[in-house]
């Protein structure tokens, strides 16, 4: 039989499960999308029975295509949406309370207090983020502090925390094993990345007990084997990291100065910086970019909460749209945004302005505006809030000459045309553009043996397209002026 290797790709708006051949092409691929809760302003939870039910369901369809096809699975590969944040019951592996998803803003109050208690630079040099509710630290310590009994129960050992990639992990392997990679524990504000260990001091500053924690291993480890009572047969876990440093190991960025982007829910930029530690200057993130034998390699990364959502928005929130495919005629069918802009602040501000009160609006509506514009500003606001990124890690010294992109988003030529008229930067789109999949098959494949090296992996990146800029420079300087001037009405922290 010939192997494959399944990668789960668990998002923010719906589960994937795809089988990749051992050259890394695809073979097959099944989505399911479940719900997203608000059940308050700036809060966003999921159903983690929800995300579990959706998990297995692809997890089934993708084996089912692989015992048909007379394909044998040699591994799986985990990616995931990061920093959502779980606890559940060690002993049921029951939720105790709902996914609190990266996007939630219900901490940011407790964020501004230790803020103003001078603790963010010392959690900033041991973990490279900034003091921001989106990531795990406080959402646990919210679910600990908000759950009955939670507390005593987690002191007990009781509990079990973790990202996405933990809770996938524990139910596959039938709750033997409790574990997360480098990648994932480095977005958790609990995490100290220059010694690659859980950190006492920080668990003790957030309130979150070592008891619950589970072990942090390889990005290409050993993760048990799938419980054949749940899944139907004993796979090896191979392989998790989460969801944008696998779709930079998907695109092959090993190299120092290398950068991607993936347009899904948000935006996410990574550059590779190699083993050195790079603080930015301009409120970018240092991360764990992916470790592996024991060697860590390090990334500056810029993070926007809305990107491809704010598609979404248009289509299931306001209903201007049926479907997504549609917004690519529609921003083309304009000579210009007619000075409409829209700042899809629908969660607060990411990097680089790290505004958790900030709220979407809309500037320069008149009369005549239509849906072709409000679609278009809504495409516009993805390109140049990676502008803002980009121009981020600019001003902190490094000038990446090309980006790599991948994504849902990218599908759309108009897109990643203005996207690189408004860098004045060459933008490459892979052959495979699902490289979140992707990166983490191959690190799978790493850890079975199917692939030999990063330079075997790298070999196979083939560019299906390139797009290259063609806007004068001072039409770009007005539209980028205008961008700036709406971001600065909506924000709240100056």
């Amino acid at each position: 039989m010939d192997k494959c290797i399944l990668s789960i790709d668990q998002g923010t708006t719906s589960s994937r499960a795809m089988l990749f051949d051992s050259n890394g092409q695809t073979l097959f691929t099944a989505q399911h999308e479940f719900t997203q809760y608000f059940p308050a302003d700036g809060w966003v939870e999921h159903d983690p029975e929800e995300i579990w039910a959706s998990t297995l369901g692809v997890v089934r369809d993708a084996l089912r295509e692989a015992a048909g096809t007379n394909r044998e699975v040699a591994a799986i590969g985990i990616t995931n949406q990061r920093e959502t944040t779980l606890i559940w019951d060690k002993r049921t592996g029951e939720p105790i309370h709902n996914a609190i998803v990266w996007q939630d803003r219900r901490t940011a109050s407790f964020c501004e207090e230790l803020k103003s208690t001078g603790a963010e630079p010392e959690i900033t040099d041991k973990t490279g983020l900034l003091l921001d509710p989106y990531f795990s630290a406080t959402k646990a310590r919210w679910i600990l502090d908000s759950v009955d009994g939670a507390r005593e129960r987690a002191a007990a050992g009781e509990l079990a925390f973790g990202t996405v990639d933990t809770f996938l992990v524990w139910r596959l392997t039938g709750g033997r094993v409790h574990a997360t990679d480098a990648t994932n524990a480095s977005r958790t504000l609990l995490f100290n990345i220059v010694e690659q260990r859980w950190d006492d001091d920080l668990l003790a500053r957030f309130d979150v007990p070592a008891a619950i924690l589970p072990t942090v291993l390889d990005c290409a480890d050993d993760f048990g084997m799938t419980d054949e009572v749940v899944v139907g047969q004993a796979i090896p876990i191979a392989a998790v990291a989460g969801d944008q440093h696998a779709a930079l190991i998907g695109q092959t960025c090993f190299k120092p100065g290398m950068i991607k982007s993936t347009y899904g829910t948000g935006c996410f930029l990574m550059l590779n910086t190699g083993t050195e530690i790079v603080r930015s200057q301009n409120r970018l993130l240092t991360t764990v970019g992916y470790r592996l034998n024991g060697e860590t390699t390090y990334a500056i990364e810029g993070s926007i909460f809305v990107a491809g959502s704010a598609v979404q928005w248009l289509r299931d929130g306001i209903g201007v749209i049926d479907d997504a495919d549609e917004t690519e005629a529609l921003a083309a069918s304009l000579d210009s945004n007619h000075d409409v802009y829209l700042v899809p602040a629908f969660t607060g501000l990411g990097a680089p302005h790290w505004d958790p009160d900030a709220r979407g609006a809309i500037f320069g509506i008149t009369r005549d505006t239509d849906v072709a514009q409000l679609v278009r500003a809504t495409l516009e606001s993805v390109c140049y809030q990676t502008f803002d990124l980009i121009e981020a890690t600019r001003r902190d010294g490094i000038a990446p000459q090309a980006l790599r992109v991948d994504g849902g988003m990218v599908r759309n030529n108009w897109v990643c045309q203005f996207l690189a008229d408004v860098l004045d930067l060459t933008v490459e789109i892979p052959v495979e553009t699902e490289t979140t999949a992707l990166g983490v098959a191959y690190l799978a494949g790493l850890q079975i043996g199917i692939f030999e090296s990063l330079e075997e992996i790298s070999a196979g990146w083939r560019t299906a397209r390139a797009f290259n800029s063609g806007m004068a420079d001072w039409r770009r300087a007005e539209l980028i002026r205008g961008w700036e001037q709406a971001v600065d009405k909506v924000k709240t922290q100056r």
